[in-house]
């Protein structure tokens, strides 16, 4: 593996993007709508292995306080390598002194478990399509 870390959002192959987060069942949208939302987050971590992208996340911060995660996706058959801790672990030095928030999905808690997230006892969310979370196992009725 030829891995290269990249944490601004030029020259990113933005059709890869759904494409990936597809394929480990997250939520995905067309490649513009990525586009937006990565280049409006407080920061982003792309890798790539030569020049095929292979996994990403992006944080939404007020820079001071709080931070929130998402999108960290990695193509399946790199899984295992460590190169999701390092995209979390990298995302998290960019808002040092924050709280960390983030909805894992389902059967992907141990995860972020390891990296010494916990669950939220008091944890809430309103959803732009309620039966889609619901349906995939995100929230209760």
């Amino acid at each position: 593996m030829n891995l290269r870390y990249k944490d601004n959002c030029e020259n990113i192959p933005w059709d890869k993007v759904p494409l990936l987060l597809e394929k480990v069942n997250m939520s995905f949208s067309d490649p513009e709508t990525h586009k937006e939302s990565f280049e409006a987050s407080y920061s982003v971590i792309f890798v790539f292995d030569n020049e095929e992208l292979i996994g990403f996340g992006r944080i939404l911060s007020d820079g001071v306080r709080q931070s929130a995660i998402y999108d960290v996706a990695v193509e399946p058959s790199y899984q295992g390598h460590k190169i999701g801790q390092n995209i979390i672990e990298r995302l998290i030095k960019t808002t040092p002194n924050c709280n960390f928030i983030l909805y894992a999905s389902p059967g992907k808690e141990g995860f972020y478990k390891k990296l010494n997230f916990r669950k939220m006892k008091t944890g809430m969310a309103l959803f732009s399509n309620t039966q889609r979370m619901i349906d995939s196992g995100f929230i209760e009725e």
